[in-house]
């Protein structure tokens, strides 16, 4: 409900939706934006829909049986019931305020049976002592048995515990209508069968692809590469190529022979020309790397980054919108060509100034912010990158033949 209030709507708009992120990676369409993040909130009002109906079908009253078939049925057809937000709160106030009384009864219930224990144990040792050798001990732990029972009693009057399953499902059911009528007004009147959502669903996005955490990593393994050009760690280009995609390493070969820059650039330079990047891809590649982590996803790709990653992403709740998962395939593999290319003629460059030597005047193609790299004549490459180019290419060979 958090996420639908006005507060969180306006910042939505004004905030996420414009952000570089969202508009070069996604869509730089406001009604399909707000159509994507509708679906998103659907799927979880889709969960929290499923509980609800779950919870329905115990109640002794058949009146909450098949709530799904309600759900559906509203969905279709909804009716036009008018709910005050302020109505919608106050119920949603008043479940947690029971939920929260709930979560201190269980802790008193732990309290009370430790007690309980030891007020046995204790019991149990002056039954075989002498009377004079019993001291207060009892006494005090029975005191304070008492006393704790007298807190759980307060708390269960408190809590769902004396809550009957058909009181609190009133509140439920009528939080999930709430609910999806506030996404409905997000998402204003849209038709979901429009051409437009048709053309949206059609492009292949990274999350439901599998790879937005892959992503999430090749660019913050980029990240930290030119952080510390001077003195980076030897394997650290040749992990970075052996983790690219297929056809990313594919177009590689034909990119960097083609890459050209109009004027020899210094480090700062081409650090300045791939910031142009980093500093909006940077942030969304860490936020899907905290968001698989936060949902429990983790594994070989589940590293937000190094210590020598040097940006920071404020530690507030954040949409799917806002990671990689709905990121556009191609624009997204762009992106980072580009960025690898820069990344090889830094390297160069930066071991260039190394060994005292210079560098060949090259040609110039479009910005680091462009996805769209122009071939032109061919360039002079570092042996290294000579030899990973050959390595990739025989492994791409290799990984194309496994696949037929």
């Amino acid at each position: 409900m958090h996420s639908l209030s006005r507060r969180s709507i306006r910042q939505l708009k004004d905030v996420v939706l414009p952000s570089e992120g969202v508009q070069l990676l996604v869509s730089n369409d406001m009604d399909e934006l707000l159509s994507i993040v509708a679906d998103d909130k659907r799927k979880e009002l889709q969960i929290f829909a499923g509980e609800v109906v779950r919870f329905g079908s115990q109640c002794k009253d058949p009146q909450w049986h098949n709530l799904d078939r309600f759900f559906e049925k509203y969905r279709r057809e909804p009716t036009p019931q008018r709910q005050l937000r302020e109505e919608a709160e106050l119920m949603m106030e008043q479940l947690m305020t029971l939920v929260q009384y709930t979560a201190e009864l269980y802790h008193e219930l732990h309290t009370l049976d430790k007690i309980e224990q030891d007020y046995q144990h204790k019991h149990l040792e002056n039954g075989k002592s002498n009377a004079s050798q019993k001291g207060n001990g009892l006494t005090i732990l029975a005191a304070e048995l008492k006393s704790q029972k007298k807190i759980v009693r307060n708390l269960k009057k408190k809590s769902l515990w004396s809550r009957s399953l058909e009181e609190v499902m009133d509140k439920l059911v009528d939080i999930a209508l709430f609910l999806n009528r506030e996404i409905d007004n997000m998402s204003g009147s849209a038709d979901p069968n429009s051409e437009k959502k048709h053309s949206l669903g059609s492009k292949l996005r990274l999350g439901p692809a599998g790879l937005d955490l892959h992503y999430a990593n090749i660019i913050l393994q980029i990240d930290s590469i030119v952080a510390r050009s001077s003195s980076m760690p030897p394997n650290a280009r040749d992990t970075l190529y052996q983790n690219l995609p297929p056809n990313i390493k594919f177009s590689l070969r034909s990119k960097i022979l083609s890459f050209h820059v109009k004027e020899q650039l210094t480090v700062t330079e081409i650090k300045a020309e791939m910031e142009k990047t980093l500093q909006w891809l940077v942030p969304v590649a860490i936020i899907t790397a905290k968001a698989h982590h936060g949902f429990g996803w983790v594994g070989e790709w589940a590293n937000p980054g190094s210590e020598s990653n040097r940006r920071s992403v404020a530690s507030v709740d954040v949409i799917q919108i806002e990671t990689l998962y709905h990121a556009d395939k191609q624009k997204s593999e762009a992106y980072i060509l580009d960025l690898i290319l820069w990344l090889s003629y830094l390297v160069a460059q930066s071991n260039a100034t190394l060994n005292g030597g210079r560098m060949r005047s090259l040609v110039k193609p479009p910005e680091c912010s462009s996805p769209d790299i122009a071939d032109q004549q061919p360039t002079q490459i570092s042996a290294a990158d000579q030899g990973m180019l050959q390595e990739n290419n025989q492994s791409t060979k290799a990984e194309s033949v496994e696949q037929k």
